[in-house]
């Protein structure tokens, strides 16, 4: 095939061309307000992006030359500071505590009565003796039933960790823990759990 000269193809091309532009007139003639419209409003706000970043970097110059930097800016006070500012100074003052001795006798005490009015005035040792006797007695037989009471925080447990502390419990520990659920709660599983214990650490 003999191929044309090339300025012939070049205006073969640039006449093609021409018919195709000249067809596509229409459609740019109707899209030709709205491009130009949307061209000119990116335009604008790159104009105004422009303007804005030149008014930062002249912002930052003018800061830089004019306005020291804060150590703490006035604003930057918080009311923790202020508290603690205003807040007296508070002073201890160190007492002194002196002890009496125990073995001084008030001095308002009365003396004793002597001679007759002694056998009126004072006390038998028998007297003093009786009355002091059953408090003792009462303390030390109440200290093992609160003893086992309290080791075993019983009046805060529950029927589980009751059964799982019975087996090692002595015959007069649950014989004081029955009394004791008798005297106060009276629960009804309790007592019967106590009770069989009981019945069965007595037939051994």
């Amino acid at each position: 095939m003999i191929r044309p000269p090339y300025g012939a193809r070049v205006a073969a091309g640039l006449l093609v061309t021409a018919l195709e532009e000249t067809r596509k007139l229409p459609t740019y003639a109707v899209t030709f307000p709205m491009t130009a419209v949307s061209q000119a409003l990116q335009a604008g706000m790159r104009l105004q992006q422009n303007v804005a970043e030149l008014a930062i970097k002249g912002d930052a110059v003018f800061d830089s030359l004019f306005n020291q930097a804060e150590e703490q800016p006035s604003w930057a006070v918080f009311d923790e500071d202020e508290q603690i500012e205003s807040a007296p100074a508070v002073v201890t003052i160190p007492r002194s505590v002196t002890a009496a001795p125990r073995d001084s006798a008030p001095e308002d005490a009365s003396p004793a009565p002597s001679g007759r009015f002694a056998l009126y005035s004072s006390t038998p040792d028998d007297v003093v003796s009786s009355t002091t006797a059953p408090t003792a007695t009462s303390t030390t037989d109440a200290a093992p039933s609160e003893g086992i009471i309290a080791d075993l925080d019983y009046d805060s447990m529950t029927l589980a960790q009751l059964r799982a502390k019975i087996r090692g419990i002595d015959l007069d520990d649950l014989r004081i823990l029955a009394e004791h659920e008798k005297a106060n709660r009276a629960r009804t599983p309790f007592l019967t759990m106590l009770e069989n214990r009981i019945t069965a650490k007595s037939d051994k």
